[in-house]
């Protein structure tokens, strides 16, 4: 992970760190976050998985989000703020760690790549490569996905 140079989140890039360049690249087709929101997401993601922003993880999390009851939905983006601010090795183990961590996870290693994402899936960076694996055509359209 980067150093930080701030406890700040560059408006729908990422968190600020040393290295120049945003961590995602343009959000198409969100349903409930926006831009600045879904940096944020990205970022969060990103730092509990490692390299997952290629994948643009927050368009992911954003349809999970928009099939949530408002209430939850607003729960889930607390727990990604809560973490996007100071250390996040210190938060290791709270409810909102937890959370995030697994739907993060979830967007990752489902193999999932973002419409327009020039990036390759966890599949093929892990070597899951089983004859069903290879086999299966990845459709997100039931998330709203296209």
């Amino acid at each position: 992970m980067s150093k930080r140079r701030s406890d700040t989140w560059d408006a729908g890039l990422g968190p600020a760190t040393d290295t120049p360049g945003p961590i995602i690249g343009r959000m198409t087709d969100l349903q409930v976050l926006d831009a600045e929101t879904a940096g944020m997401v990205e970022g969060v993601c990103d730092a509990l998985v490692p390299g997952s922003a290629r994948v643009r993880p927050a368009v992911y999390v954003d349809a999970l989000m928009a099939r949530m009851p408002e209430g939850q939905r607003n729960a889930a983006l607390a727990a990604f703020a809560s973490l996007a601010v100071g250390d996040l090795a210190s938060k290791a183990g709270t409810p909102d760690f937890l959370w995030a961590r697994a739907l993060a996870i979830e967007a990752f290693y489902s193999d999932f790549v973002a419409p327009g994402a020039d990036a390759t899936g966890a599949w093929e960076e892990i070597d899951f490569n089983t004859p069903l694996a290879t086999r299966l055509a990845k459709d997100w359209s039931y998330l709203g996905i296209g």
